[in-house]
Parts: structure tokens; C-alpha cells; sequence
């Protein structure tokens, strides 16, 4: 595995994908990159308005060229986002070229990390936002488990924590 140089963060929203992958990437000094903020970049727009403008399919096109772009890369950490994996295409370019970490959390973690946060269309206007996060965990779970070289649980665990278990788990 050490052969493979980039780490690639799979899980659901709330799993601290973007903030693990963000330190983790300072700590071994690679490149850091998140699926979302970069097509945020790349629209001039939020991933609210991308949904609402595009829907959910014209949004999961853009994440799949933007992860199709961005795994062509050596030397990166790259948090996506949490329905990429939805995509075939995307599993297979995440299992190809890089250590794909699958950062597990659970339901209640993920409500109490997103509750407040506007930027997730999926949940952000659900009238039953546990509901709508169980749903997506039956459907996506067994896609992150699927493509998972390594599983690291983030529930009850700093982020430092969490860093140092990926770094010994991928072998750096």
C-alpha cells in the first residue's frame, strides 16, 4: 500500500473528512484538496445552488469530473464528498490511485455535526433529517466499505487521534 501515494477520505457528511483531511494532509506535507470546496471553485457558486440549479444528478456529473481531475494527482489527500461514491466510476478511480480511508461515524454523531450547517441540501430542508441520514447510510455504506483499504471510526476520537491511526494504518 505504501507504494500509492495519495490518501483519498471516503464517509458520510459529518465524518470530519474535510477537517481530518486537511491536518492530515499538513502533517505529511501533501497537497489537500476536497471534492465540494472545489467545485464550488469551479462554479462560483455553493453546493446549495448547484444542487438547486442542476438537481442532484447534474450536481453528482460535476463531482465525478472534478474527482476523475483530481485523483490524476500523486502526493494528495483528497476529502470527498459524501455521495461520491455513488458513482462507479469514482469508486474505481479512488480504488485505483490512492489508500481510500473510510471515516466511520455514527447517525447521531453526524446530526449533532451538521445540525446547524446550511450548506448540506440533502438535509439542510429535510423535515426528518435522522430519517433522510439512515436512508443514505443503508444505500452508501456499503459502497465506502466496499472501496475501503483502511476504516477508521471518528465518533469518540480527537482528530489528532484519528491522524495518527490513518498515518500508522496506511504505513507512513
Amino acid at each position: 500500500m505504501a507504494e500509492k501515494r495519495n490518501i483519498f477520505l471516503v464517509g458520510p457528511m459529518g465524518a470530519g473528512k474535510s477537517t481530518i483531511g486537511r491536518q492530515l494532509a499538513r502533517q505529511l506535507h501533501l497537497e489537500f484538496f476536497d471534492s465540494d470546496t472545489e467545485i464550488e471553485r469551479r462554479t462560483g457558486a455553493d453546493i446549495s445552488w448547484v444542487f438547486e440549479l442542476e438537481g442532484e444528478e447534474g450536481f453528482r456529473l460535476r463531482e465525478e469530473k472534478v474527482i476523475e481531475e483530481l485523483t490524476e494527482n500523486t502526493g494528495i489527500v483528497l476529502a470527498t464528498g459524501g455521495g461520491s461514491i455513488l458513482s462507479k466510476e469514482s469508486r474505481n478511480r479512488l480504488s485505483a490511485r490512492g489508500v481510500v480511508v473510510y471515516l466511520q461515524t455514527t447517525i447521531e454523531k453526524q446530526l449533532a455535526r451538521t445540525q446547524r450547517d446550511k450548506r448540506r441540501p440533502l438535509i439542510s430542508e429535510a423535515d426528518n433529517p435522522r430519517e433522510v441520514l439512515e436512508n443514505l447510510a443503508e444505500l452508501r455504506n456499503p459502497l465506502y466499505e466496499e472501496i475501503a483499504d483502511i476504516v477508521v471510526r471518528t465518533d469518540e476520537q480527537s482528530t489528532k487521534v484519528v491522524i495518527d491511526q490513518i498515518i500508522e494504518k496506511v504505513g507512513l
